[in-house]
């Protein structure tokens, strides 16, 4: 009978049968299939250097050239820009610069002292085997940039989010949203969203795989220049299409797509003419289908719509800071590197309303001496390294805008590291010119060095009052906030006053459109309107047409008012954390390998993340133990402990190794000393593999102060006395 059933399983479920270890309940027999250990990843295995910071003085000799070729080319770039040369000239120079610097961030890579071999293939396999994540829909093949979290997974990044949202929202006093991910297209328009999230891309006519176009060509023609029969003529040419790429459009690129014979890098086959692929996801909101929406792309702008109602719940007070976690989501064309390019993923945003005249924070000075390392605009154009500085010497110098930019960047700092992340592996790197958005005022993103180089993982920005303005010209609602003046001002007030009667009776249901939209004008408008009225006639636009209005129809009031409060649009600052990112960042960072044993690995995830803090592990199944156990993770659910029974077979070095393995922080062995009174167990600790010898009743308070950071392992270990045991690795 097993036979026939496992036929008839590998018959019909071939696939779904594959990557997971099958058990099948028979009567009484069960049927164990055995995986192949390499089963998990068809990757080759990639193993990379896990190096340090610092580099020798002989790594800075080999370098020095490097710096001074970087140096010189930012030197141009700001001499052009000073010199106001033409646009072309200068987007060559920083071309050429960015080149240089990649080479010279490649090489300072190379030379940095190794501290240890990483092995992804050996992380992600067992990220995979223990479910941390995986990619979406498997059994059908895998959908390319979305995964799910598994268990674990799901644990982990739920205290993830926890201990965010009581460091950032809690500590800081936040006001926190919950804003929803559907999003209709005029506020995505407004901010600039529906315009800029667009690129070209083509298709392989006979497989149908896309490519983002502009980096088809740029790599096209940057090989096309590496070989020795391409003329020089040619090389210049080509040199000059990639400088002026980004302003490129579609029948531009077609043209070069044609001249120098693009085709599928992968295939050779011919390619489609250029599409614009829009990177939101659209959608119809409502079943009429005539309200055109999105999935957002960012969780800011439920915040930025709902700053009126926000600064009312705030007593009309600045500053005060909102926050939000929710789902974004970007159809990238070609997503890759696992959970750190996908098409959806968690944020966990913060937008800060402060004075545009006034950034101070009142509780930088707590944070000013925090050492962090910095790479700013300066240096990478000059060709130097990255800075150990004090965040607060970087803010008087004016490296770093203001003080309230300054002190989200160490609180930044100060939350990373507490969630595992590496400091000698985390850097702020300031945006260069070219980079910064035309609104921002300063932009520094938190890097952090993973296998695939340096990632972004936190942006941290100054978005000066850019959204709140363009929502405010949008809807005609002022998005501002009140400040008191420290004398009153005597104003003059230029309005323009329609006549409702004859509008109505001109325009029927179109007036009060018309009404709204003369509500939005600005003062320009309004003279430039006065104006026109002289000849009798004027046209106001509409969304979708022109409408004439004449003298008897509207008016323009000017009057004096004494005011006491100055309307102000507050400034934004803006941390923005992509969660997935940070999560898998801090994989990499605590994947260990025991020492003396390759096959045992772990990750050494701070009890705060860890997906589960505790396991709790009878020495063998005798049911003696039975009562104790269960009085035991009684007492660890009150201390709200998340924690697992592993009352498996196996000797408990193989138990230790498999919690060890899903980052389990701390372990609970139950012995036959335990069952003497008073009732004691010994607590193990993950990293060190070292154990105490524990009370029962207070075991479950130790494990909470030690899961919440409110004591440490050290502590721990000088109170209770010291367990001596040799684990076995059989």
């Amino acid at each position: 009978m097993k036979k026939v059933f496992l036929q008839a399983i590998f018959k019909h479920s071939n696939q779904l049968c594959q990557g997971f270890l099958f058990t099948a309940q028979l009567h009484t027999s069960t049927v164990r299939l055995k995986l192949p250990n390499n089963w998990y990843s068809k990757k080759k295995r990639k193993i990379v250097d896990i190096s340090s910071m610092a580099l020798s003085p002989e790594a800075e000799k080999i370098l020095a050239p490097l710096r001074e070729t970087v140096k010189e080319q930012g030197d141009l770039v700001r001499k052009l820009k000073a010199e106001k040369a033409p646009e072309i000239e200068v987007k060559k120079a920083v071309a050429e610069l960015k080149a240089r610097k990649k080479t010279l961030e490649d090489k300072e890579l190379e030379l940095r002292p190794v501290q240890a071999k990483f092995d992804r293939s050996k992380m992600e396999d067992t990220l995979k085997r223990r479910f941390f994540y995986d990619q979406s829909f498997a059994i059908y093949g895998g959908v390319t940039g979305q995964f799910d979290f598994g268990p674990m997974g799901c644990a982990m990044k739920s205290n993830l989010l926890a201990a965010w949202r009581n460091f950032f929202v809690l500590e800081e006093h936040m006001l926190e949203v919950d804003c929803t991910v559907l999003t209709p297209e005029p506020v995505l328009a407004a901010s600039g969203h529906v315009e800029r999230f667009a690129d070209l891309m083509v298709k392989d006519l006979k497989n149908g795989e896309c490519f983002r176009l502009d980096h088809l060509i740029k790599a096209h023609l940057e090989k096309l220049c590496s070989e020795k029969t391409t003329t020089q003529e040619t090389k210049n040419e080509c040199a000059d299409i990639i400088v002026k790429l980004d302003g490129y459009g579609k029948e531009e690129m077609s043209a070069i797509m044609k001249k120098y014979n693009v085709v599928s890098p992968i295939t050779g086959n011919d390619l489609s003419e250029p599409i614009e692929f829009n990177l939101m996801f659209q959608t119809h909101i409502g079943p009429s289908g005539t309200l055109k929406g999105f999935l957002r792309p960012e969780t800011a702008q439920g915040i930025f719509v709902n700053f009126k109602r926000l600064l009312e719940f705030n007593q009309g007070r600045l500053p005060f800071a909102a926050a939000q976690i929710g789902n974004a989501f970007r159809n990238e064309i070609s997503p890759r590197s696992g959970l750190i390019r996908v098409r959806e993923f968690t944020m966990a945003e913060i937008e800060h309303f402060c004075d545009p005249a006034d950034k101070s924070h009142p509780k930088f000075n707590r944070v000013a001496d925090t050492e962090m390392t910095l790479y700013s605009a300066c240096d990478q154009m000059s060709g130097q390294p990255a800075k150990q500085v004090k965040i607060g010497h970087a803010v008087s110098q004016g490296t770093v805008a203001n003080e309230t930019l300054g002190y989200f960047m160490a609180r930044i700092q100060k939350f990373l590291i507490k969630v595992g992340v590496d400091f000698t592996r985390l850097r702020f790197r300031q945006h260069m010119g070219n980079e910064m958005a035309h609104y921002a005022c300063d932009c520094w993103d938190a890097e952090l060095l993973t296998s695939y180089g340096w990632v972004e993982c936190v942006g941290c920005a100054d978005r000066s009052a850019f959204d709140l303005s363009q929502h405010t010209k949008a809807t005609g609602v002022k998005l501002c906030a009140e400040k008191k003046l420290p004398a009153p001002v005597t104003q003059s007030v230029t309005e323009i006053v329609p006549n409702k009667g004859p509008i109505g009776k001109a325009f029927k249901k179109d007036a009060k459109a018309i009404t709204e939209m003369l509500s939005k004008l600005s003062l320009e408008e309004i003279e430039k309107m006065e104006e026109e009225l002289k000849t009798g006639e004027t046209t106001l636009a509409m969304e979708s047409s022109e409408v004439k209005l004449t003298k008897d129809m509207v008016s323009v009031k000017r009057f004096e008012k004494k005011v006491h409060v100055e309307e102000i649009i507050p400034s934004v600052i803006e941390p923005s954390f992509g969660i997935g990112r940070v999560m898998y960042s801090i994989f990499e960072h605590n994947f260990r390998v025991r020492e003396g044993d390759e096959q045992r690995t772990y990750f050494s995830l701070p009890p705060i993340i860890a997906p589960l803090k505790c396991a709790v592990l009878p020495l063998s199944n005798n049911p003696e133990f039975g009562p104790l156990v269960a009085d035991i993770s009684t007492r660890l659910t009150e201390c709200d402990i998340s924690h697992k029974i592993d009352d498996s077979s196996g000797s408990i070095g193989k138990r230790y190794a498999r919690t060890d393995e899903v980052a389990v922080p701390f372990g609970i062995t139950v012995d036959f000393d335990s069952l003497k009174e008073p009732h004691t167990v010994t607590l193990r600790e993950r990293d060190s593999t070292t154990q105490v010898r524990i009370g029962v009743d207070q075991v479950a308070d130790t494990l909470r102060n030690l899961s919440t950071g409110r004591t440490t392992w050290q502590q721990v270990s000088a109170q209770f006395p010291k367990f001596e045991a040799q684990e076995s690795k059989s």
